[in-house]
């Protein structure tokens, strides 16, 4: 385990320093880390068999203690996302994630203590799917984490600020107001290093806003003392990938070949990254910080992004998943 561990975190390494915006980099992260554990439990277990039976009656009973309780706390921040940001589907992840776990764990609990096989088999194909989903969302969490601590680019000649949505149609929310002001930090860190970069801000007008947002958010930064010349809008975009083509192609005309330092929230940064990746956009990206009580909902907003990105390789590798435990009912 401990020769796997070493390929897959040079793996690892590689691909970070060539191109750290791949998710596989996340993936190879995810699998070190789980060779690792694996041979550590194992020599345990060979060295001090009594001390691992505890161990093991603890680790069986932990998880289901943890899932509980963090089922509880996504159930609470869900009630807490809709009563201050009202309803939508984005909002009621939180809420839905946490309904989901606590009905997986109630259907395993059943099938083992019934031992009902017409249960065993659609428990046995919820864990392995969750144990699934659950490993990539720790291999997601612990690479985002690792990726917004890399420091940016200090050759950029551009900062793009991504936008959301205004309150009222006209205002900058307070999750905006954070990327901007992180923006302008980045910026005048460029400045101080003998750059003379230009800030972009970026989103188009949603249905129900009175203005676009690029406007908006140049609104904020010029009130605030952000010199007006300096200043750059691009007000077409309607979604993140959009405003990445959309800066991508001004950044292309103002300063042919420039890099830039993406400004979002930290939650989205990751996912932002990968998506500047695909537009071809030259840059690192740098996340500012969210409402601890928006985060939980906001991230798996983002992971479920992820996985509908990729849904055929997910739903490959869960149809394999499935494949065992089908094959059993189908013969019993």
């Amino acid at each position: 385990m401990w020769g796997a561990a070493a390929v897959f975190l040079v793996l690892f390494a590689v691909g970070v320093w060539r191109e750290p915006r791949r998710l596989r980099n996340a993936v190879l992260l995810g699998l070190a880390l789980a060779c690792v554990t694996l041979d550590v439990v194992g020599r345990l277990g060979e060295e001090h068999g009594r001390v691992v039976t505890i161990a093991a009656y603890v680790l069986l009973v932990l998880p289901v203690v943890s899932c509980v309780l963090l089922a509880g706390v996504l159930i609470a921040n869900g009630c807490i996302i809709v009563r201050k940001e009202g309803r939508s589907l984005s909002h009621l992840l939180s809420l839905m994630a946490g309904i989901a776990m606590l009905t997986a764990l109630a259907l395993t609990w059943a099938a083992v203590v019934w031992q009902n096989r017409d249960l065993s088999v659609p428990a046995e194909m919820v864990l392995l799917v969750g144990g699934y989903l659950s490993f990539l969302f720790v291999c997601f969490l612990l690479y985002g984490f690792l990726y917004t601590r890399l420091p940016p680019r200090r050759d950029a000649a551009f900062v793009v600020v991504l936008g959301s949505g205004l309150i009222g149609g006209s205002r900058v929310s307070p999750l905006l107001a954070g990327r901007l002001d992180q923006g302008r930090r980045v910026f005048e860190r460029l400045e101080r290093s003998g750059r003379r970069p230009l800030l972009i801000t970026s989103g188009g007008q949603g249905p129900d806003e009175l203005l676009p947002e690029a406007e908006a958010m140049a609104g904020y930064l010029t009130r605030n003392g952000f010199p007006a010349d300096r200043l750059r809008i691009e007000d077409r975009s309607r979604t993140t990938e959009e405003n990445l083509r959309n800066s991508r192609a001004l950044m292309q005309e103002l300063r042919p070949e420039a890099s830039c330092v993406i400004v979002t929230s930290n939650y989205h940064a990751f996912r932002a990254a990968l998506m500047a990746r695909k537009t071809g956009v030259q840059g690192t990206v740098v996340g500012a910080r969210t409402a601890a009580y928006f985060w939980p909902s906001a991230t798996l907003r983002e992971f479920a992004a992820l996985l509908s990105a990729h849904r055929t390789v997910n739903a490959c590798v869960c149809a394999v998943l499935l494949l065992p435990p089908l094959a059993a009912w189908w013969r019993g």
